[in-house]
């Protein structure tokens, strides 16, 4: 990877993109929010989705799609409009307990929530973020340099980019289920669901108004 990138630039490179990813934020909050009614292993479907879609931002910013995105305002906004609306629709739906994204009252219970539902809920989050393509355009570009082959460069880059989100979506998803097992002591799955409803309206709203 040293030979497709100045070492200087990967050490520059690393800390500023884990300090971005690790910052709280849409796909962090949902990572929590899953964690903690779901659990870290089921929440793992919901990343490998999240991933896909900041791998194909990170590489669709290198190449200039983004730009033509942005000259495309509608339908980029209503994309984040439905995006945002199933979201809240969760949220309301886990505030009431009710749904296969609440928390059960025997916590011993699974959820039945799809994988690929999960998946999707993560890709969408994740495309549909405005400021996921913003941080990108600005980021990336100045890392690549001229003098050396590109795509070499944008591959290693993105697995980077991946490696750090994943790492960052497992931090806070162990974070919810920390939290979930401290609630649980209490019993009080009403306070958790509640807790999980108001992230997940709060994450909707910022997707489809942030």
């Amino acid at each position: 990877m040293s030979s497709w990138i100045d070492p200087a630039i990967l050490a520059l490179f690393i800390p500023t993109f884990f300090f971005v990813s690790v910052t709280p934020g849409m796909c962090m909050t949902l990572s929590m929010t899953l964690g903690m009614s779901l659990g870290v292993r089921r929440t793992l479907h919901m990343m490998w989705g999240e991933l896909i879609g900041v791998g194909l931002v990170s590489v669709l910013s290198v190449i200039g799609v983004a730009a033509i995105m942005l000259n495309y305002p509608g339908i980029f906004a209503a994309f984040k409009y439905v995006g945002g609306a199933y979201l809240v629709w969760l949220g309301i739906q886990m505030w009431q307990a009710k749904g296969k994204m609440a928390i059960p009252a025997d916590l011993s219970a699974g959820q039945q929530t799809s994988a690929m539902g999960l998946a999707l809920q993560g890709f969408v989050t994740a495309i549909a973020n405005p400021k996921g393509w913003a941080f990108m355009i600005s980021l990336l570009p100045p890392f690549i340099s001229a003098d050396k082959p590109i795509a070499p460069q944008i591959s290693a880059l993105v697995a980077l980019i991946l490696v750090i989100e994943f790492s960052c979506l497992l931090l806070y998803a162990s974070g919810g289920r920390t939290l979930r097992h401290f609630l649980a002591k209490s019993g009080n799955v009403t306070l958790m669901n509640r807790i999980a409803g108001t992230l997940m309206l709060g994450v909707g709203v910022w997707l489809a108004f942030g």
